[in-house]
Order: structure tokens, then sequence, then C-alpha cells
């Protein structure tokens, strides 16, 4: 397992992973009785982006140890669809007020940039089309009759 293998997209894609974990335990919304992070606030928009979150590790992880590039690939493909599917959420929860938020926080915002990291790291990684790290086998020839 080498970290010579992940390339621009699949870094991407981790820094989004980890910035969306990161703002479920920040606080999202500002209200008149106090601060509200993703688990107080739980909904359909908060697990899309967990999903997305695991997609994108596991597009990474894939990358990491896969040999072929053909489970990397798939786990991009998926990726895009919750990376996209997961800044609509975050958008979502940008717009929604919950609870008669007054403010949004910090943890929206790192949500947000997160999907957004997410979706563009996972189409990153679908469209690189560097060579293979490995060279390719060149067996000798079998002798003629």
């Amino acid at each position: 397992m080498s970290l010579r293998r992940l390339r621009a997209g699949e870094l991407l894609a981790l820094i989004g992973a980890l910035c969306v974990i990161v703002s479920l335990f920040e606080p999202s919304y500002q209200t008149p009785a106090g601060n509200l992070d993703a688990w107080e606030t739980f909904g359909g928009a908060v697990a899309l982006l967990i999903a997305a979150a695991c997609a994108a590790l596991a597009l990474v992880l894939a990358t990491l140890t896969e040999r072929s590039p053909a489970l990397p690939v798939s786990l991009a493909v998926w990726c895009v669809a919750l990376g996209l599917i997961a800044l609509i959420a975050a958008i979502v929860r940008v717009l929604e007020r919950p609870d008669h938020a007054t403010a949004l926080c910090v943890g929206a915002w790192l949500a947000l940039a997160g999907a957004a990291a997410i979706l563009a790291g996972a189409w990153l990684s679908l469209r690189d089309e560097h060579t293979s790290l490995y060279r390719p086998a060149r067996p000798t020839p079998r002798p003629r009759p």
C-alpha cells in the first residue's frame, strides 16, 4: 500500500470526506437557545452527507489496495453520484433554518465545501488517465517451430 498511488482526484475526495466528518461535530446553526450540530438536526441530508463521505473513503482505500483499476473506477462512479446528491443536500442544509436558527455556523459551510470536494475529486478521479504505476508485462515470445 503506497500513498504514491493516490492521484489529485482521490486526494481531493479524501479532503472532502474529512471536511464532512469534521462538520458533523462542529456547530451548524446558531439558535437563541444555543448552537446545533449535525447530530441535533439529524435528517436525510446528514445521512446523504455521511454516505458520500463513506463512498469517498472507500474510493481512497480501493485506490490504495487494489492492483486492478476496476473497483476504484466503479467506486468513483458511485462517488460522483453520491457526491452530487450530497452537494444538493448540503445546499439545502445551508438554506434551511431548523428550530428557528438565526445564523449559520462553520459546520454547515464545512459540509458544503466537503460535498463539493467529494464531487470534484471523484470527477477528477474518473477523468485522470495517467498510465499505470506498474510496468506492462513483456513475456518472452515463444520460439517458432
